[in-house]
């Protein structure tokens, strides 16, 4: 669990008791500046972050170096929330990871995902950097949920410094609640990869991606690639199953698996953030996927970026359960995301 209230490390000495040795708690920032917000996470106890900047001034950039030095990550928060001085304008050069997922599951999030494929097909296109996403409750009172969702991180220990690691290389996925499960590879050739790694294989070497699916009855699977959704498949109600797709690098240079709670003929996941909902939708529409109300909505979990080799084919649209990116190196090899 990671502290971060509003621009203040106030709180940060009265964790230390509560912490144990099944429960590691680190301590951050929110960093609330006068044109959106950003996290500090995996500050030193007391340590405090300057925010009185906009995105005119260089604020930002001087804040952001001092965090790294700091060993902490900086992720930019809620970036399309609607409120005043909410909405991010920094841009992503100096961030380590984009909040694509906040608390229940609103129109805002389906455009920072939307927004964050984009960045991964940049990415592939120009053999840049891929930028890890995440998920997090921001929860400020009751009866917001802490841990709705979360962040399932691939780490050597719990550590600060293994799990921000993991963070900042982008081998973790985000879940709805411990509930849900997700096993997402990539093979070929005797090779295999899984969230956050990339495969090296041949640009025209047979990739299996495989997706296990549990704790969702009725989900939708998706499979994401920088070409868009290209496979879709339904759990059974049991909530378990699993999805095999073939490709190769030539098709997809990124692949993200989605997992969402089946279509209902309204948007009733989707909250604005002022407690409205969208207007109806038809039922099944595959572009705009709609969320049932339920205790719990939105994507279930996220897988993020795996590399593919060159010339693999790319998913499509929102996320569910989630993303995998396979990113193409400048080599030709595959990355899987």
């Amino acid at each position: 669990m990671i502290s971060t209230d509003h621009n203040t490390p106030a709180s940060h000495g009265v964790w230390g008791p509560l912490a144990g040795n099944d429960l590691l708690i680190l301590t951050g920032e929110e960093v609330t500046t006068r044109n959106g917000h950003y996290l500090a996470l995996g500050l030193e106890p007391g340590e405090w972050i300057d925010w009185r900047y906009r995105a005119r001034d260089k604020g930002f950039e001087k804040e952001a170096q001092r965090i790294h030095a700091s060993g902490g990550i900086v992720v930019p928060a809620h970036p399309y929330c609607p409120y005043v001085a909410c909405r991010w304008k920094f841009g992503y050069d100096d961030a380590d990871a984009v909040e694509v997922w906040t608390g229940p599951w609103t129109v805002d999030d389906e455009s920072s995902v939307n927004t964050w494929d984009s960045m991964l097909a940049h990415s592939a296109r120009t053999g840049g950097r891929w930028l890890p996403a995440m998920g997090n409750s921001d929860a400020h009172s009751f009866p917001q949920v802490i841990g709705f969702p979360h962040n399932v991180v691939n780490a050597t220990s719990l550590s600060r410094d293994a799990l921000l690691d993991g963070i900042r290389n982008g081998r973790n996925w985000i879940a709805e609640s411990a509930d849900v499960s997700v096993d997402f590879t990539v093979t070929s050739g005797g090779k295999s990869a899984t969230v956050g790694d990339r495969l090296n294989v041949a640009a025209d070497a047979p990739v299996t991606v495989t997706a296990k699916i549990a704790g969702v009855p009725n989900g939708v699977v998706r499979f994401i690639t920088d070409e868009g959704q290209t496979q879709q498949v339904t759990l059974p109600a049991g909530g378990q199953g699993t999805s095999t797709w073939l490709t190769t690098p030539q098709l997809a240079a990124y692949v993200r698996v989605e997992v969402r709670h089946p279509k209902t003929r309204r948007h009733l996941g989707q909250r604005y953030r002022d407690g409205n909902e969208p207007p109806a939708r038809p039922h099944g529409s595959v572009d705009q996927p709609d969320f049932p109300r339920r205790q719990l909505t939105g994507p279930v979990r996220e897988a993020l970026p795996v590399p593919l080799p060159a010339g693999t084919p790319s998913p499509r649209k929102s996320p569910v359960g989630w993303i995998v990116p396979i990113l193409r190196p400048p080599t030709g090899e595959t990355c899987l995301p």
